[in-house]
């Protein structure tokens, strides 16, 4: 029943307990190492949740996916339910079996009187779970070997307790790190979004913001549409300000700017072994983000395989990180952010139709600042007070022509394009009033009136320019509310007959 016990068997053990390596990975080794000292076609690790029992790690040519899926009922099996409370271990005999059943029964074929033990798992005033080894031989398990198989009992929980703490702590490491980072690009901001998006007037963005401060205090996910640049996660911040939530971690996500191999490690985790480099484990965004928000950018350019994961996420709470079966339970409010139109992705068979419905619950539309111009000097006076308290210089104002040179402009790079032509006005000139030849110095040129020498030219030519600057203003987008079709007022294949009529392609579109 028992192999010779040797000295690397020991240390091999000892080992365990001060290996930094992910609990799963841990325990496969652990059952490895019990192999050489006991017998067992089944070995199963059960971890303890609330009154049952499930299992959490099984090896031995008895072990398959039924067996690993596989819980237990204590008040079933008061053998194993006093086991616990005793914390003793115990070989189970004809009489247990007899009366109780075998924790296997419903799923394997046992012989009668076979080798049973339940070993306890407990560390401290902690019960962890307890360990089953089954033999198919019908001859019980020394009481040598019970004993022995305690105390790797005790060893085994005593690392099962380190690295979930040791998992605890990276956790919170990862948290701490966030909230540094978040509170890092905030004082590099330099802007307070609540009172940003509070101090806007013009219609649309009042609508907007009573919207978004009534679905902060939900935790249903949000999904943010709108031209790239138009402030997407400025929004994002002001509802995780806005909730409940707004004490805890704000991790933001930019999905598009991730390679697609590492993308579902970025967000779910992986174990340490997981695939080449990983050589440590890591804990993921949705870990770093527990308890708080996580905010997905670019959500449109998401792959497919991570679609899925993040579906569960929001249908059930759980995910796996990448190598380990083990699910994960997480407490995230999720907002999601694209300029691409889902509706279409959809479609066009990029986007999963079940996830963009459960994305889209609350879905809130940010508009061009070409469409609500009352807003620029506001926005132009937040961004200015922004630069100055990063960068300690200044302060700066607009004079009455630069704000009607800022008014006349159309912004195709919305607020990201205002904010990148202050941040230059305000290395120019050091403190003080921006007059319109500081914040647009190429205005002028650019509005200068064509003379009666120049050229004129062809409907054609005006048609294909004309074109290529709505395709421009829409990112490329045909179809859609927000197309360029809708936008010139004709059908999408008539749109792309212009196009191979001009010679439009793709490359003459800029951006």
């Amino acid at each position: 029943m028992t192999l010779p016990v040797t000295t690397d068997d020991m240390h091999l053990l000892v080992s365990l307990a001060e290996r930094p390596e992910p609990i799963e990975v841990m325990l496969r080794r652990a059952l490895d190492s019990f192999q050489t000292v006991v017998l067992f076609d089944l070995a199963v690790i059960f971890e303890l949740d609330g009154a049952d029992l499930k299992v959490h790690t099984a090896a031995g040519p008895l072990a398959d996916q039924r067996v690993r899926r596989h819980r237990l009922l204590l008040e079933r099996f008061p053998t194993i339910a006093r086991v616990l409370e005793t914390r003793r271990p115990v070989a189970l005999r004809d009489h247990h079996h007899t009366s109780e059943g075998d924790p296997f029964d419903d799923l394997l074929a046992l012989p009668h009187g076979h080798a049973c033990m339940v070993v306890p798992l407990y560390a401290g005033d902690r019960t962890l779970g307890a360990m089953t080894f089954d033999r198919r031989v019908c001859e019980p398990y020394p009481p040598a070997v019970v004993e022995l198989a305690g105390v790797f009992g005790q060893l085994l929980a005593v690392t099962m307790l380190h690295a979930e703490q040791s998992a605890l702590l990276l956790r919170h490491r990862g948290i701490l790190q966030e909230l540094a980072r978040t509170q890092q690009r905030e004082s590099e901001r330099g802007l307070d979004t609540p009172a940003h998006f509070a101090n806007l007037r013009s219609p649309e963005m009042q609508r907007l913001v009573r919207q978004a401060q009534l679905v902060a205090e939900t935790p249903v996910p949000v999904l943010v549409q709108g031209e790239t640049g138009v402030g997407k996660e400025l929004l994002a911040r002001a509802i995780h300000a806005w909730s409940p939530r707004r004490d805890e971690a704000f991790v933001a996500v930019n999905c598009a700017a991730i390679p697609e191999a590492l993308l579902e490690s970025e967000l779910f985790g992986h174990v340490r072994g997981a695939f080449t480099g990983a050589n440590a484990a890591r804990a993921g965004r949705f870990v770093t983000a527990g308890g708080g928000t996580l905010f997905l950018d670019e959500i449109g350019d998401l792959p497919l395989a991570a679609q899925s994961k993040l579906l569960r996420v929001l249908q059930e709470g759980t995910f796996e990180p990448v190598g380990s079966d083990r699910p994960v339970k997480v407490d995230v409010r999720i907002i999601a952010a694209t300029h691409v139109d889902l509706e279409q992705a959809v479609a066009d068979g990029r986007f999963r139709e079940d996830l963009y419905f459960r994305l889209a619950v609350f879905p809130l539309h940010l508009p061009p600042l070409r469409e609500r111009m009352e807003d620029l000097g506001q926005i132009a006076h937040d961004i200015l007070v922004a630069i100055a308290r990063r960068s300690g210089r200044g302060p700066w104002t607009l004079t009455p022509d630069a704000l009607e040179a800022l008014a006349r402009e159309q912004w195709p790079g919305n607020v990201r394009q205002l904010h990148n032509a202050l941040e230059r006005a305000t290395i120019l000139v050091a403190h003080g009033p921006l007059d319109a030849r500081a914040v647009l110095p190429e205005a002028r040129g650019r509005r200068q009136v064509k003379t009666a020498d120049e050229p004129l030219e062809t409907l054609e030519a005006v048609e294909r320019r004309h074109i290529v600057k709505v395709l421009s203003r829409c990112q490329g987008r045909l179809y859609g509310e927000r197309g360029a079709a809708k936008v010139l007022g004709m059908k999408p294949t008539t749109l792309q007959s212009r196009m191979l009529k001009l010679g439009i392609t793709r490359s003459d579109v800029p951006g």
